[in-house]
């Protein structure tokens, strides 16, 4: 990994944009996860980078070092927890590691790993998300004095969403195997409970059930009817 960001000097942050001067790395399979995150890192005045999967992710770290790494547990090829483990033993270390998920049950296992924070990712709040990540920087990367709290709630495209949906679909259409019917239950209960669809997340939370034939028949229906929509929300 390269330190070019460290080098690179710190331009004065202010209340409106705390995060100015910084690269973020999102580690995150869903589109609808990853859009939210890039607009509240845009409002705080950050860099951004997506990575889709564990392979994505290391060619990145491989050629760059980012400020701040954000990262699903949940991956379509493998653990983002393996991820957490290995930037948490390097050296040199990324200044802040935080992992995302829509299932706070994943919290303990990512800290324990070596996170230093956990973002929830129904938590689409922007004043929320700059305050996990001040309180893991220095003290010179953060503003001056006391500042109000911004209020914004971040609504990424519901197109992401629909993206999302018709993903899981194409999981679910033939009876999956139980890793892919796993990897589909922490999938669609984040990227449900980001998007505020209450109704989907209880049925995806049902999936945990192995060979639930009636579950995910429900969820089909459920998804089908958002795609039938048009508009995803």
């Amino acid at each position: 990994m390269s330190d070019l960001d460290s080098l690179a000097p710190h331009r004065a942050v202010s209340a409106q944009r705390p995060l100015l001067g910084m690269t973020v790395l999102a580690v995150e399979d869903s589109r609808y996860a990853s859009e939210a995150l890039r607009l509240m890192c845009l409002r705080s005045g950050a860099r951004i980078r997506r990575a889709d999967c564990l392979a994505s992710a290391r060619r990145h770290l491989s050629v760059y070092r980012p400020s701040v790494v954000i990262v699903d547990p949940g991956l379509p090829d493998g653990s983002g927890i393996d991820l957490i483990a290995e930037l948490a033993r390097a050296v040199p270390r990324v200044g802040v590691i935080l992992a995302s998920s829509g299932d706070p049950g994943t919290g303990p296992a990512a800290m324990a790993a070596g996170a230093d924070g956990f973002l929830a990712k129904a938590a689409l709040s922007l004043g929320r998300f700059q305050q996990e990540m001040l309180r893991h920087l220095p003290r010179d990367r953060c503003p001056v004095g006391p500042y109000a709290l911004s209020e914004e709630v971040i609504a990424p495209d519901p197109l992401a969403y629909r993206d999302d949906l018709e993903h899981v679909r194409s999981l679910l259409e033939d009876m999956p195997e139980r890793a892919t019917q796993t990897y589909v239950t922490q999938f669609l209960l984040g990227v449900a409970r980001a998007a505020g669809d209450d109704v989907l997340a209880e049925a995806a939370a049902g999936l945990s059930g192995f060979g639930s034939e009636a579950g995910i028949a429900r969820v089909l229906s459920l998804i089908e009817t958002r795609l039938a929509a048009r508009v995803a929300l």
